[in-house]
């Protein structure tokens, strides 16, 4: 079966993905190497690593969160308990302002006991 110059062209595009008409299509790697530089650049190590940190931020806001949810509180009801308004605790939760004391404030006012745990060094109780 012969296929037209357009099948062709199709087929082409399929294979490659680059290009959408007259718009060039871009992967993420190749935004990122745009933005930030090339994998092992100073500026695309310090990228990687805020996005690392803010990963971990929003899991232990989401853990801080999940916490609060089973022991039926309130944002505003932890925030009394940690001594901090509502909008402190909606900050925790959300990733932002997470420094180790306020995280260990919220834990200690859940009553939840808090380890970390360090390559090397092994388990340390917050």
């Amino acid at each position: 079966m012969e296929q037209t110059v357009f099948e062709l062209d199709l087929l082409e595009e399929a294979r490659d993905m680059k290009k959408v008409g007259d718009m060039k299509l871009y992967s993420f790697e190749e935004l990122l190497e745009e933005d930030y530089g090339k994998v092992g650049t100073p500026e695309r190590d310090a990228f990687e690593r805020g996005v690392d940190d803010a990963v971990q931020a929003y899991r232990v806001g989401e853990a801080i969160k999940q916490a609060r949810e089973s022991q039926n509180l309130t944002q505003a009801e932890l925030g009394e308990k940690m001594g901090v308004q509502r909008a402190q605790v909606c900050r925790l939760e959300s990733g932002k302002s997470i420094t180790l004391a306020s995280m260990m404030r919220a834990f200690r006012a859940l009553g939840v006991q808090v380890a970390l745990e360090m390559k090397g060094i092994g388990k340390v109780a917050l």
